[in-house]
Formats: C-alpha cells, sequence, structure tokens
C-alpha cells in the first residue's frame, strides 16, 4: 500500500482532472521496460475510463521492444514531439529522476500540475504532487493503488500490464523486494483470468536465435575480479554488435541476468555501448553493496540491489570509476596491476 497521504494527494489530482475531462500526459521513462511501460499503458487507461483525454508516450528513441510491444494499449503511444500543445496535466511514470523523462521532461516541469509515480529509491522528489515509495516492489504496485482510489475495476487488460511490471521488477518474485503484499496483488491480477504463464514467456523466455550468439560473445568477455569490493563480474557488448546478429540495442538489456548467476561476485556489471559512443550501465547487487549510491555518484541511480547510469566516457574510464567506487564502499583500495580473471 502506498503512504496513505501521498496515495490521496494523487488520487485527488487524477480525479479532479478526470472529472474535468482534462487534457493529460503520461509519459514512461527512456527505453522503458516492463514496469515503466505497464505503469503508463494501466494509469492512461484507467484514466480515459474515467473521462479524461489521455495521450500516453515515453522520451526518444520511440521504438518499443518487441518483448513489451504486445502489451494491451501499446498501440496507442505516441512519440513525443506528438504531444498535446498544453497538457492541463503530466504524470511522470517509473522516472527516478527528471532526465529519465528526456524531452517530456520540460513538457512535467513546464505544465500547470504534475505527478510523479515511482518507486526509486534515488528519486530526488520532483514534480508538484509525489507519490514515491521506496518499499514498492514495482511502480505497478502504486498504479493499483491509484486505479483503486479513482474506482476503475482491473480486469484482464488493465491486470496484464500490471502483472507485466510486477513479474519484471521482481525477477519473476525471485529478489529481494518480492513482500507478503506482493504476492497478494499477484493473487489479485491472477484472478481476473490474465494468462500469466504466457505473459512470463513473452517478457523472459522468447528471443530471435541471433541472441544466442550475443549471449555468447557477451559471456566470452565476462571477466571476474575476486579483489574488487566484495566481488565484481562484467562485460560488454555494444548496439553495433546486437544488430550484427540481427537484433536491437534493447536485446542487451537481458545480459546482466545472466552475468549476475557467477556465485563468486557480489556486484555485477554490464556496459551496453551505443551508437553515439556512450555507454549505458547496469549494476546488480547479491545484497552486499548498495549498488544505487555507486549508480548516483556516477550520474544514475536506481535500487539498492539494481541501479544504472549513463557513462560518456571510454569503457576503460568507465570501469575504472566502478571501481573506485566499489573498493571505496568495501573500505578497501585498488590493487595495482590486478589482472581480471576471463570466462
Amino acid at each position: 500500500m502506498a503512504p496513505e497521504g501521498a496515495l490521496g494527494a494523487a488520487v485527488a489530482l487524477l480525479s479532479r482532472a478526470a472529472d474535468d475531462g482534462s487534457v493529460v500526459v503520461l509519459s514512461a521513462h527512456v527505453q522503458p521496460d516492463a514496469d515503466a511501460l505497464g505503469s503508463t499503458l494501466a494509469l492512461a487507461e484507467g484514466l480515459r475510463r474515467r473521462g479524461a483525454r489521455v495521450t500516453a508516450t515515453f522520451p526518444g528513441p520511440f521504438v518499443l521492444p518487441a518483448s513489451l510491444g504486445w502489451l494491451p494499449g501499446a498501440d496507442r503511444l505516441v512519440p513525443a514531439d506528438a504531444l498535446p500543445a498544453a497538457p492541463d496535466l503530466v504524470v511522470g511514470l517509473d522516472a527516478a529522476d527528471l532526465r529519465r523523462l528526456g524531452e517530456v521532461g520540460p513538457v512535467l516541469a513546464a505544465a500547470p500540475q504534475s505527478l510523479v509515480v515511482d518507486h526509486h529509491a534515488s528519486n530526488p522528489g520532483f514534480g508538484a504532487v509525489r507519490l514515491i515509495d521506496a518499499d514498492a516492489a514495482a511502480t505497478v504496485v502504486l498504479v493499483a493503488d491509484l486505479l483503486d482510489g479513482l474506482g476503475v475495476d482491473l480486469d484482464v487488460d488493465l491486470a496484464t500490464c500490471l502483472y507485466a511490471g510486477l513479474a519484471a521488477d521482481t525477477g519473476s518474485f525471485r529478489f529481494g523486494n518480492t513482500s507478503p503484499g506482493t504476492h497478494a496483488l499477484a493473487g489479485r491480477l491472477l484472478g481476473t483470468g490474465i494468462d500469466h504463464a504466457r505473459i512470463s514467456q513473452r517478457l523472459f523466455d522468447t528471443a530471435p536465435f541471433g541472441w544466442l550468439a550475443l549471449l555468447s560473445l557477451a559471456a566470452g568477455r565476462a571477466a571476474l575480479e575476486t579483489g574488487t569490493g566484495a566481488g565484481l563480474v562484467w562485460t560488454w557488448a555494444t548496439a553495433a554488435e546486437a544488430a550484427g546478429h540481427g537484433l536491437a540495442a534493447d536485446h542487451l538489456e537481458a545480459l546482466v541476468d545472466v552475468v549476475r548467476s557467477a556465485q563468486e561476485a557480489d556486484v555485477a556489471c554490464v556496459l551496453k555501448g551505443d551508437d553515439d559512443g556512450s555507454w549505458n550501465v547496469s549494476l546488480r547487487s547479491r545484497g552486499g553493496t548498495d549498488v544505487s549510491a555507486i549508480a548516483q555518484a556516477l550520474g544514475g541511480g536506481g535500487h539498492r540491489m539494481a541501479a544504472g547510469f549513463t557513462s560518456h566516457v571510454g569503457r576503460e574510464e568507465t570501469m575504472a570509476a566502478i571501481r573506485g567506487h566499489l573498493m571505496s564502499a568495501s573500505g578497501l583500495h585498488p590493487r595495482p596491476g590486478a589482472v581480471p580473471d576471463r570466462a
């Protein structure tokens, strides 16, 4: 359950917008995952049913991965450059800071009313009204509370969007953010009749054959550094390499879920190279290291167990910065000339 005062303020704001037939813009963060997109689509449809005039979007590049394009309502998304000129209310969902909303950020900042719905512990607090709960397993948990407050009944379409986000952000209910309340919500969503097995298959177990070649490439580069912090395993791959195997760049996102399985390392790291030379970095922890603190120090954010940031320096410089923060977090210092073990 979301914080009562914040939830009440958010429901009141959305209710007024719906009752007035207001123009409402909802935006997920850039390169949306299942939680960001599921939250946006579910709340957008709920507000439409209540009478609001809703446009849902996410910042460019405006490309949905195949693993998410099937979600109910995805066909109604529009590019950020096609938004209404003067929305009455702008809602940002699952964005840990304003930068994650890309070109929609200034639209939110300039709107007469704004709402931020998020569960990232690193969120600094932006937007006029804020529903931010770091204890929520996913942003869809907060959206479910909002839909309840709006009096919108959950049906298969809404529940599918919510379940996708819930399953993704809890690692199919394997991660430490899973609570009794998480399972209670999952049970409620299952009760609507959703095909949960099919949802999970589409999210986690479906990929083109070229994914195996990309995985082989990244796994072959994996390095284990047991002397870095509480242990670090890392690898890298680029969008160009993904394209060489017939894959979109979003297929790089799943690499960290494979790399993190190395039992000798508390922290897993994957660097994903973009065509502009930048690196999108994913960090995961087994529990001994707060990777959100490292990500924040390097310009990003996230959760204690899962975080990320974007680096605009070279790969080795990026890794050197990560190593430095990991060693500082553990109270150690890098060993000169230390050579990582290669997979």
